[in-house]
């Protein structure tokens, strides 16, 4: 009897200690995760998408926008049907929804299969309960899906992005896209180099629900509010940049160039009303398109300027009291020979005891020798420096770059004789119009600005721009202006200019160095120029690379640029001088 006591004893002794044991490892032991389990099942949430903010023109009107899409998902523990039926009814009215490159040859039964077996596969794999089927639907898509009444079929809110102008301003904007999480990142130009202003901050609802996830009546619940990214007002002129867009890109067809850039910005200011560069592409379908599209020219190229570069180094030999207006070069009778190489002019005309305004209109290479002499290799250094070639910019757009340049001590005399006319020196399309804001502005040069004004629910705030640098004298910025006046007037192009406008301008045929040497009929022929030339309502800059009809930039570059100039001055109202 004792026995049998003792046997029960013990039997309720352990299984005590067994339920002691068991409640200890739940309650404290996995009490953290079970925690996390209970408030996993009793409360739902979602989370709120933030809009990002728009790039606006300087009008206000829209450039790239946000606008609402959804992602298609299917919770597969919630579904009754397999994987193949879900695919074959979703199939259908994806396809429709998928824009194909124009070089995919399927019909469209083969593009219908494929779409219903990628769907399948997905649906297939072992380690997914809730699968992704397709982002970036539109609402009509997301109603038609709907009423397939498809169960553990659903919907998420994403963003897309909108761009109503197409692939304008493409280099301008840059593309959002995703990045290796896959979350929503701008890429290239204002995209880019904003993407944390532009992006909002998402919000979150958490509510208490039931075993079977309804919400409860009575339950807590938190809310935190989305907050939408700023908006960015930009200088960027609509009709200025269609106007450009446009005939650059009828002049690299008619010239039969490679590619080409244009720049309209404001000297006093550095306010860019217009940039353009092509081939472009379209933010929007920026998959479509290889990655070698979406650098912008404008400020990652370098290029040799060629005799665009003239005025800038005049400029500076004028500033540093090197030469004076009516000095005469007394060299410039013939080819110059430095070290083993010889100067000459780009026609093979001299100009014996030629002024220096002849030196610019002419385009006279041993001219510009002549000057670099004159101001010696150490203080055009320096004026490099001061004009801001060997050094980005700080245009607010992602991407810049800005070949450096060769150490001063590393000159020698042909460095410094090849540098005065542009040659054997490189340089981003933005650093030269922003050196000729210098003599555009009575020698102050400005830095160039996109975007104009941040915009947020409190207000405009002003970006701020960087002060204007005195880098040449009133003077100096005068009589450069003068010349390049005389440039146009008399120059090699003045076959293409507009009759009784005040116009300061320039042409630049740079050869292109392959191979250590440089190519004769492989050329980037460029033109700059600011008008009214006393007072400018515009700078310009357009080059075009490996022009086929003419390698000469009088004959391609020149006339482009006065065929946006045409359609500028009446816009901008300026009239005619006479």
């Amino acid at each position: 009897m004792k026995l049998r006591l003792y046997v029960l004893i013990a039997v309720f002794s352990i299984g005590l200690l067994g339920l002691t044991a068991r409640l200890f490892f739940w309650q404290v032991v996995k009490s953290e995760e079970l925690t996390s389990a209970a408030k996993t099942q009793h409360q739902s949430g979602r989370r709120i998408v933030a809009d990002r903010g728009n790039i606006l023109s300087a009008d206000g009107s829209l450039l790239a926008a946000s606008s609402q899409s959804w992602l298609l998902f299917v919770q597969k523990s919630e579904t009754d049907l397999s994987t193949k039926t879900i695919a074959n009814k979703l199939a259908p009215i994806l396809v429709e929804e998928i824009d194909y490159k124009p070089d995919d040859s399927r019909d469209n039964k083969q593009k219908l299969l494929d779409e219903t077996n990628r769907i399948q596969e997905m649906l297939d794999r072992a380690d997914l309960v809730w699968v992704p089927v397709r982002h970036k639907l539109s609402s009509d898509v997301k109603r038609n899906i709907q009423a397939l009444k498809i169960k553990g079929v659903g919907f998420d809110p994403e963003e897309s992005r909108f761009y109503p102008e197409g692939s304008s301003s493409a280099h301008v904007l840059g593309f959002v896209g995703k990045d290796q999480d896959g979350v929503d990142k701008g890429y290239f130009g204002l995209e880019g180099f904003y993407d944390l202003s532009l992006t909002g901050k998402p919000g979150f609802i958490q509510q208490e629900s039931d075993a079977q996830g309804t919400p409860i009546l009575f339950g807590g619940s938190k809310e935190i509010s989305a907050l939408s990214g700023v908006d960015l007002k930009t200088h960027i002129d609509k009709r200025m940049q269609f106007i450009v867009e446009e005939k650059l890109k009828e002049g690299i067809e008619r010239y039969g160039a490679k590619n080409g850039v244009a720049i309209i910005m404001n000297p006093k200011t550095g306010a860019v009303m217009a940039m353009a560069a092509f081939p472009s592409y379209d933010p929007a379908k920026y998959f479509e398109f290889g990655n070698e599209y979406f650098k912008n020219p404008v400020i990652s190229d370098a290029f040799e300027p060629g005799s665009i570069f003239k005025p800038l180094v005049m400029a500076s030999g004028l500033d540093s009291n090197s030469i004076e207006v009516d000095t005469r070069c007394d060299i410039c009778d013939g080819p110059l020979k430095i070290d083993k190489y010889y100067i000459e002019t780009w026609n093979n005309k001299y100009n014996p005891n030629a002024s220096m305004t002849d030196i610019i209109v002419h385009s006279d290479n041993v001219g510009m020798t002549f000057i670099g002499q004159k101001i010696g290799q150490e203080k055009l250094y320096d004026y490099l420096k001061k004009f801001g070639f060997g050094q980005v910019t700080g245009i607010d757009l992602q991407g810049e770059a800005s070949p450096q340049l060769r150490a001063k001590d590393k000159w020698n005399i042909v460095d410094l004789a090849t540098a005065t006319f542009g040659q054997g020196i490189a340089v981003t399309p933005i650093q030269i119009i922003q050196g000729f804001t210098a003599i555009a502005n009575k020698g102050k040069m400005v830095s160039p600005q996109i975007v104009d004004k941040i915009i947020t629910d409190k207000g405009e705030q002003d970006i701020k721009q960087q002060p204007a640098k005195q880098v040449i004298s009133e003077k100096a910025a005068t009589e450069t202006t003068a010349m390049m006046i005389e440039a146009v007037e008399d120059g090699e192009a003045k076959w293409t200019k507009l009759t009784n406008f005040n116009i300061a301008g320039k042409t630049g045929t740079a050869q292109i160095p392959i191979s250590g040497h440089y190519d004769a009929e492989k050329t980037i022929a460029s033109f700059i120029g600011f008008a009214p030339a006393n007072d400018p309502k515009f700078l310009m800059l357009v080059t075009l690379k490996e022009p086929q009809t003419s390698t000469w930039a009088s004959e391609t570059a020149a006339p482009l640029w006065f065929n946006v100039a045409k359609e500028l001055f009446p816009y901008l109202g300026i009239q005619p001088e006479n």
